[in-house]
């Protein structure tokens, strides 16, 4: 099989075209989250504080000299990235959480035969009577 024939079998399988479309819809999602962290709630967050922003905390190693930056730890960030993450797994898990609970119901209805099915059945036992 080519190498060309093989890839377009690939590319165009469902899976692989659900999985584009949800990475990019998560990206988008985590930029959300991410000004929602950022936006709204870790301003609040940093007024009860004492008014620090997060962002900017950061713990200097070694100050800038000259055109040498400054070397720096900013857990700010890493604390604004940890509540990021929080949030989005909690969105994810009540996502997939109603996926699931969609999906147990749909278990539980009663599958019904297709129309066609139930049409066969009743001529073979009309045509068993008829013996």
């Amino acid at each position: 099989m080519g190498m060309m024939k093989e890839f377009k079998e690939f590319a165009v399988r469902g899976n692989v075209v659900d999985m584009a479309v949800g990475i990019i819809i998560g990206a988008a999602f985590g930029k959300i989250v991410s000004s929602f962290v950022g936006d709204v709630i870790m301003p609040p967050i940093g007024v009860l504080l004492g008014g620090v922003a997060f962002t900017n905390l950061a713990l200097t190693i070694k100050a800038a000299s000259g055109e040498i930056p400054a070397v720096v730890i900013s857990y700010g960030k890493f604390i604004q990235t940890i509540v990021d993450f929080i949030i989005i797994a909690f969105a994810i898990f009540i996502a997939v959480k109603a996926i699931n609970s969609f999906k147990k119901k749909e278990e539980e209805a009663p599958k019904l035969p297709p129309a066609q099915e139930v049409l066969l059945t009743e001529i073979r036992d009309l045509l068993k009577e008829r013996k």
